[in-house]
């Protein structure tokens, strides 16, 4: 029995430690003819989400550091899958930052970021991403990597079309 539970914390320490080393990433960015303001207040209106967001079907929570949320994405062709992310940044009309994670740090985080650059008077690039890491999101990546980036694309169409609509 011994063997047996030092094995089992072996094997826990080894997979702690490569997901803790290895990292994936998505990036994604648009850009949009409204002024980062306008892209700012769709994005932190989580109330609307539901009215444009093809990719985070539902969002609320208070908007300060530290605070938990409650989200509901949905990869396209996806089921729903609902996590309760701690913001990390909230700078207006530049950064949205959050981490979620699955159980124990270092088994499935995803730190979801949304980075917001004024190109010229009046226009904006949305960057959307994301960094992906422990031994979950190792073992997971092959089969997420491309219905996240999906969802990704879809929502900086959506904010844009919606952005350019109301600029």
């Amino acid at each position: 029995m011994k063997k047996i539970v030092i094995a089992l914390l072996g094997i826990i320490t080894i997979s702690y430690v490569v997901g803790a080393l290895s990292t994936q990433q998505l990036h994604t960015e648009i850009n949009i003819k409204a002024s980062p303001d306008v892209v700012w207040n769709h994005l932190v209106n989580f109330k609307k989400y539901p009215e444009w967001n093809p990719f985070i079907k539902k969002a609320s929570g208070s908007l300060t550091v530290g605070s938990q949320l409650a989200v509901t994405i949905q990869p396209p062709g996806k089921a729903p899958m609902d996590f309760e992310p701690v913001l990390l940044v909230v700078k207006e009309n530049e950064e949205l930052r959050w981490l979620g994670r699955v159980l124990l740090p270092k088994l499935f985080d995803g730190e979801h970021y949304f980075i917001i650059n004024e190109t010229s008077k009046g226009n904006t690039q949305l960057v959307q991403g994301e960094t992906f890491s422990g031994i979950l999101a190792l073992l997971l990546w092959n089969s997420m990597e491309q219905d996240t980036k999906n969802g990704f694309e879809a929502m900086n169409k959506a904010i844009k079309n919606i952005s350019e609509a109301n600029e």
